[in-house]
């Protein structure tokens, strides 16, 4: 290990309740971005003020490849960058001001499209909300590092769900606000409720960056290293030590294997659920934003119920089962003719989403070595292949999509790769190596 590389001062008290409810503030800021924009209500906007086919250099895409394409890019990006940024910031103490600089760019870039009102500014659409893509993966990074920084190891269950039900939590208060601009417009100046939603662009831009300055606060400050010129070198060399840790651990590689096939499903859904609901089922704005509360609210006990699951019965247990949940909920997409249909699906989708990420996210830290300071750089691994597992799921539906001209075989096909993950899992033992 180089001699640079830091972790938090040895005489730092973990389980401080001050830092740990700071540290899931940031899920509180930034679950909005992933909720409202990228779940409930751009997916629809973007639908709507696009044609239905689009030229893109001498091709013709639907629009709903093309936003599926936009995740896959935009996450293709943060699979070149994070892995450098992350050796960065182990080796020269970087962790909160990266968290601070993704934070900026996201938020920032979400209030820039407040600009895409048409096909003329389709372009402001595409830059802005892969911008703010990137910040909010990118921010997930260093935000996910300083969870076995900050508490002890028979905490990371109940603090990771905690982090995903303050998400929860404050994403419904402010899609519920959202809801309110857009179903009464003309309260606030507009003519019809698809001029109102910019509003809420510029609405969770605000709310991200503004409450990220509690965990940008309270998390613990870097241990700073001055930069030099073998600072870059040594970011490559840090992510490359830990792949070829990983790799020499069968157990961790057959955990993170599972969790690539299962993560491409599970972000595929999350992210083209409404553009679904949207073409195959006709939902409007207002009824994709009261989809999306259901799915929220039974997300929160969702998150709780498979941490106590994960208590009883471990989390492989748990992993598994949800992995078998998705997979039904896949065949059920594919079959689903009505909107009714459709809630009882979310419903579902509710019941697994939190608890499938939250599990997953603390699976892997108890998976680490024994008292680690590279947790940015471990995390960076574990990112990176949520990252492609996300371009492979949205590229795929993107492209079957494209090619069937309809959504229901793309979420089909979603399916295989839960069946993959789940007996991949069979074969997984969570126990923590040895440092």
């Amino acid at each position: 290990m180089s001699k640079n590389t830091q972790a938090l001062p040895e005489n730092f008290e973990k389980n401080q309740p001050r830092i740990l409810n700071g540290w899931a503030y940031f899920d509180w800021a930034n679950s909005a971005y992933a909720l409202v924009i990228t779940v409930a209500i751009f997916p629809g906007y973007f639908l709507a003020v696009t044609d239905d086919t689009v030229n893109i250099l001498g091709l013709k895409v639907s629009d709903g490849a093309l936003y599926s394409f936009s995740l896959s890019f935009a996450y293709l990006l943060i699979v070149l960058v994070s892995p450098l940024l992350s050796g960065i910031a182990d080796y020269g103490g970087r962790k909160k001001v990266f968290l601070r600089f993704f934070t900026t760019l996201g938020a920032l870039a979400c209030i820039g499209l407040l600009f895409f009102t048409n096909m003329k500014t389709l372009w402001v659409g595409v830059v802005c909300f892969m911008l703010a893509t990137i910040g909010f993966a990118g921010g997930l990074v260093f935000y996910n590092a300083f969870l076995p920084e900050i508490a002890t190891e028979d905490r990371y269950d109940q603090v990771s769900a905690k982090g995903f039900s303050y998400g929860f939590i404050g994403s419904i208060i402010l899609l519920v606000a959202n809801l309110v601009v857009i179903q009464n417009y003309e309260w606030f100046g507009f003519s019809e409720g698809l001029k109102a939603v910019p509003v809420a662009f510029v609405m969770v831009g605000l709310w991200w960056i503004g409450f990220a300055q509690i965990p940008l606060k309270r998390l613990p400050e870097d241990a700073r290293h001055p930069y030099s010129k073998q600072m870059m070198h040594q970011g490559y060399q840090e992510i490359k030590k830990i792949a070829a840790t990983v790799l020499k651990q069968p157990n961790m590689l057959r955990y993170l294997l599972a969790f690539f096939f299962a993560n491409a499903g599970v972000q595929s859904v999350l992210y083209l659920a409404s553009v679904f609901a949207e073409k195959e089922l006709h939902f409007d704005t207002q009824h994709l934003i009261l989809l999306i509360l259901v799915l929220q609210i039974v997300g929160i006990g969702g998150a709780y119920f498979f941490a106590w699951v994960s208590g009883k019965k471990g989390n492989r247990f748990s992993l598994m089962v949800m992995m078998a949940i998705w997979t039904v909920i896949c065949v059920g997409g594919y079959l689903v003719q009505t909107g009714l249909d459709f809630y009882f699906l979310a419903a579902a989708v509710g019941v697994v989403m939190g608890g499938m990420q939250s599990l997953s996210r603390s699976t892997y830290a108890k998976l680490l070595p024994e008292d680690t300071p590279d947790t940015a750089s471990y995390f960076s691994f574990y990112d990176v292949l949520d990252k492609l597992s996300t371009v492979m799921g949205t590229f795929v539906f993107g492209v079957i999509t494209q090619l069937t001209g309809g959504m229901r075989s793309s979420v089909l096909a979603l399916a295989v790769f839960f069946i993959v993950g789940l007996v991949i899992m069979r074969k997984v033992r969570v126990e923590r190596v040895q440092g």
